[in-house]
């Protein structure tokens, strides 16, 4: 039988030396009561109305204006698609349980599961309210990804209260939709992270959009653009040869100077050189890019309903594509088009079909108003 004794663990027998013992004499290990959380997520948590954090700035989330991010505005736009009435907050991919943005917390008053209490109308502001904590504390709600907002919002939201009906099942991505999918995900997401991460010209709208807010610290904010240029051009890269980016050779980067200081090439900084040697190309990224509005301009040229496939109401695809035409369109329309002014090859694609729709599934999704779509904002 084993002995009391003979199951004490060996490090309780070993004797503290006598310095320690006496600070621990004079200082004993108390164990605190755990902190209570902090008001602020008190008050986040208890909310009569879901809680959509994305990239956005406080006054733009009291406004309820787009996110600057085109992820984020594409589910932004599509929960307010489905008539989902929902409330928004800054945060930061750090912030999220699945390492980035967006995602959603549900009401705390209601279960994740349960119907909500939204009027399933879109609200006239998803600036947030600050309800009194009931007193009783439910279980925190669990997060919602981005994968799962969308069954989150067709269960939750009330089409027959809505003033939009609300988009499901084809509708929202209709078969014909998954073929032109590159031309969003490649060729326009290509030119976006180009554009704002890559070209030097736009250091200033980077810091404003993502540096700035994330830190005061100059050294911080260098340390995190070098990794958001970083992480840019790998997604392009990895895109490549569908939207336009071109890969070096080993010693290309030397040689390409030496004619640029000869005058027998582009010069160098044309390219956008990684820290692993390979390049790429903008002007190839944005023709890419220029092609695809022209693609999808013409597709719209086709529907008789100013839609994407002749749908009824704006599906996915529609968000999907007004997250990035809207976001060019508002900062980045200065400039020439060769040279990343994307909010122009909006503008010039086809006929106009590209701006006409950014500009009426503004007013779709944003009825209440929040100002007008403008550009250069």
């Amino acid at each position: 039988m084993t002995t009391a004794s003979s199951s004490t663990p060996g490090w309780s027998k070993v004797q503290i030396p006598r310095p320690l013992q006496r600070l621990f004499d004079l200082f004993p290990l108390r164990a605190y009561e755990p902190n209570d959380l902090p008001e602020r997520s008190q008050h986040l948590t208890f909310s009569s109305l879901p809680t959509l954090f994305i990239f956005t700035t406080d006054e733009d989330a009291r406004l309820g204006l787009p996110s600057f991010n085109p992820t984020c505005l594409r589910w932004q736009t599509l929960l307010r698609l489905t008539g989902l009435e929902f409330r928004v907050l800054p945060s930061t991919n750090h912030a999220s349980p699945t390492g980035a943005l967006p995602f959603l917390l549900p009401a705390r008053s209601s279960s994740t599961g349960s119907s909500s209490s939204s009027s399933g109308a879109l609200p006239p502001s998803t600036s947030p309210s600050q309800p009194p904590p009931p007193s009783s504390s439910p279980s925190p709600p669990t997060p919602i990804p981005a994968s799962k907002l969308l069954a989150y919002a067709q269960s939750h939201a009330n089409p027959a209260k809505s003033s939009h009906p609300a988009t499901s099942g084809d509708r929202l991505f209709p078969s014909r939709a998954r073929a032109y999918v590159a031309l969003v995900s490649n060729h326009l997401r290509s030119a976006w992270l180009c554009a704002l991460y890559l070209d030097p010209a736009r250091a200033g709208l980077l810091d404003a959009l993502y540096l700035r807010p994330a830190s005061s610290s100059a050294a911080v904010r260098a340390a995190l653009r070098r990794q958001l240029r970083k992480a840019a051009g790998e997604q392009i890269l990895d895109s490549a040869p569908a939207a336009g980016a071109l890969r070096s050779r080993p010693g290309e980067r030397e040689r390409e100077r030496e004619r640029a200081e000869q005058g027998k090439g582009a010069p160098s900084w044309d390219w956008a050189w990684q820290e692993d040697g390979t390049a790429i190309d903008p002007r190839a990224v944005y023709a890419s890019a220029r092609e695809a509005m022209a693609a999808l301009a013409s597709l719209l040229a086709e529907s008789k309903t100013e839609w994407f496939f002749d749908a009824e109401a704006p599906s996915e695809f529609d968000a999907a594509v007004f997250s990035y035409t809207h976001l060019m369109m508002q900062y980045m329309s200065d400039g020439e088009e060769e040279a990343g002014a994307l909010g122009k090859m909006v503008q010039s694609a086809g006929d106009g079909e590209l701006a006409r729709h950014r500009e009426k599934l503004w007013r779709f999704a944003w009825p209440e108003g929040n100002g007008e779509a403008k550009e250069g904002r």
